[in-house]
């Protein structure tokens, strides 16, 4: 299942930070910077969740909450303000916010505080998993018997992953397996987000390659 996120900010740089990132773990996120737009957004689309900046150019952001509650829209919104007074987080939560964050906003206890909401809501799916399988013959990979196309990259790291399936590999162990055609970090993430995309795998929460934060990966089957 897809996720999608309205991220209504209206400092150009914090919303690019944070799409980039969630846009890693396949996140579709939609930018707005006003509380017109975002409305407008609301209305014409279905979200998975709401992060929502109080101070906006046209309207406070509460407008939003206030919008989102009296359409009885079932949407969880996740507040990111610079505001960390009392006050504004009470108002926040009256107005029917589910979580509030206080800026500078640390992106991976973001991403956190998104599955929580998510799985707390009726939009969220779990992945309870099917009997999965893998097989390796000569060089080629298959999975639940259909053969994986595959670079040469990802047929090593997913063989090394399969050698310690329902382990968790850690990023170092894998790289320096890997150190002879992987140079850097960010070519591993490469690699693992286009396996996922190759095993049908949801980004966002993934079934099968799961990511270990801070640690590494684990393939379970």
């Amino acid at each position: 299942m897809e996720y999608k996120i309205l991220l209504v900010e209206d400092d150009d740089n914090s919303a690019l930070l944070i799409s980039n990132f969630l846009e890693e773990f396949d996140f579709i996120v939609d930018i707005v910077n006003t509380v017109t737009d975002a409305i407008s957004n609301i209305n014409f689309n279905k979200y998975s969740i709401i992060l929502l900046d109080i101070n906006l150019p046209d309207f406070n952001g509460f407008e939003v909450l206030k919008f989102v509650n009296k359409n009885k829209k079932n949407i969880p919104i996740l507040v990111l303000s610079a505001y960390s007074d009392k006050n504004t987080k009470l108002q926040a939560f009256k107005l029917g916010a589910n979580d509030y964050m206080v800026k500078p906003i640390d992106p991976e206890e973001l991403e956190a505080r998104i599955w929580v909401q998510l799985k707390n809501s009726s939009n969220f799916i779990s992945n309870a998993t099917k009997k999965s399988s893998f097989e390796i013959n000569d060089n080629v990979i298959s999975f639940n018997e259909e053969p994986l196309k595959l670079t040469k990259t990802e047929f090593e790291i997913l063989s090394f992953l399969i050698k310690h399936k329902n382990q968790i590999v850690k990023r170092e162990k894998l790289l320096d397996f890997l150190s002879s055609i992987i140079q850097s970090d960010r070519s591993l993430d490469y690699h693992i987000k286009n396996i996922r995309i190759k095993l049908g795998d949801n980004g966002a929460n993934p079934k099968y390659l799961l990511t270990e934060y801070g640690v590494g990966y684990k393939l379970v089957f």
